[in-house]
């Protein structure tokens, strides 16, 4: 059994990973689906305090009083800043980073660093709300920038979305164990439209180690294509579990990993090919 962590991103919570989780948890895993203060639910805690270093240790909470060890850690758009710091500062109980369509941030850097005109473009449409501003602000039809289309869609994110602190995004990342963060093995789940747009040299490494997956949908792809999505953490965790075996000594063909009895196809496979439609691949 795998224990996932699937971290939000901007404006989101815990909620955006409800078609994904369950099939994680029917693959008999264990899915957690933490919302950081002051979205979601926990939209009510929003205040000055709230920023990229409050929400790093949301993470690394969680991990501490859950116990969690070799946690499979997933961060979605603004969330690949949260992980990147909380499992640096938790290395000891990440076994696996996977950013998924996700800022990947350097030493130093803030979310406006890495993702420049895109992130900056929100601010003018945000507003000063006791005293915090807040971007991202909901909308009918503010799915519509994360990608989604479906109307039933996005009637359901927009009673669901809530504003963001603007701090989370100017405060820079500050690694202090990167090197025991940069042991964790990485991996990349990314929509085919921005594949073209991320770092060339680290979407190249993540492709020669048979890291990389591309998905031809929107930026919200654990709510538009969640079995495409699952399927990818699904053979990340097989990569988990034959690491184990290789340090037990024993080989245990653990790269065909079983969801509920029926084989997972290898990600080198096409959607198409297991009748859920075109664009799923690892990158290869």
């Amino acid at each position: 059994m795998a224990t996932y962590v699937l971290v939000h991103g901007g404006g989101h919570g815990g909620w955006c990973y409800r078609r994904v989780a369950p099939l994680l948890r029917s693959a008999g895993h264990e899915v957690h689906t933490p919302t950081l203060t002051g979205l979601g639910e926990r939209s009510h805690l929003v205040g000055p305090a709230v920023d990229l270093d409050l929400h790093i240790r949301d993470v690394t909470a969680l991990l501490h009083y859950e116990d969690l060890r070799e946690v499979i850690l997933v961060g979605h758009s603004y969330g690949g800043m949260v992980i990147t710091g909380a499992a640096d500062q938790a290395a000891d109980r990440v076994g696996r980073v996977v950013y998924l369509d996700a800022a990947n941030p350097e030493n130093g850097q803030s979310l406006v660093d890495v993702s420049g005109p895109i992130i900056e473009a929100v601010r003018p449409f945000g507003q000063v709300v006791n005293g915090v501003e807040l971007v991202l602000l909901p909308s009918p039809d503010a799915g519509t920038m994360y990608g989604v289309a479906d109307p039933a869609d996005l009637a359901w994110m927009a009673e669901r979305l809530t504003g963001h602190p603007w701090k989370c995004f100017e405060q820079p990342l500050r690694l202090t164990n990167e090197a025991a963060f940069r042991a964790i093995p990485q991996y990349h789940i990314v929509c085919t439209s921005t594949l073209a747009t991320r770092d060339r040299d680290l979407m190249e490494r993540a492709r020669s180690a048979g890291r990389l997956w591309d998905i031809d949908t929107g930026h919200d792809l654990m709510i538009t294509e969640p079995r495409a999505v699952a399927d990818a953490l699904l053979e990340v965790a097989s990569t988990l579990f034959l690491g184990r075996a290789r340090h037990r000594g024993r080989s245990q063909h653990l790269l065909l990993w079983f969801n509920g009895g029926s084989r997972v196809r290898s990600g080198t496979a096409r959607r198409r090919q297991r009748g859920l439609g075109s664009g799923f691949r690892r990158v290869a």
